[in-house]
């Protein structure tokens, strides 16, 4: 049987870097109530199957930072594409978009010489 050294470290909802203990899947079977009460005061547990993770319990408090966090995240990267097409719809975008399309290939290949 293999054993894998397990180390999932992650930044929490804090920034914080932290590597939750491994407990087995047995071990969170026979003493749920006290791994949860560990979870639940803020140290998140790595519980294992065949020394493999197979999933992290953690508070919910923790829970609900990291998922605001990621949706966080896509709401400001959605800002900024919306911001780069607008930018891109002005009329003389447009041109440049119209203009590129309709090129020949020896124009193409002329501009990009001269980028060169």
């Amino acid at each position: 049987m293999r054993f894998f050294l397990l180390k999932l470290t992650y930044r929490n909802s804090h920034g914080e870097l932290v590597d939750p203990p491994a407990v087995t899947a047995t071990r969170v079977k026979n003493q749920f109530g006290s791994i949860l009460e560990q979870a639940t005061h803020g140290s998140p547990v790595a519980i294992t199957r065949h020394a493999m993770p197979k999933a992290v319990l953690l508070s919910y408090k923790e829970f609900e930072s990291l998922v605001k966090q990621q949706t966080n995240a896509l709401d400001d990267l959605s800002a900024e594409f919306d911001e780069l097409l607008m930018h891109m719809q002005t009329p003389k975008a447009q041109k440049g978009m119209k203009m590129a399309f309709e090129a020949s290939p020896t124009q193409l290949g002329q501009v990009a010489a001269k980028a060169v």
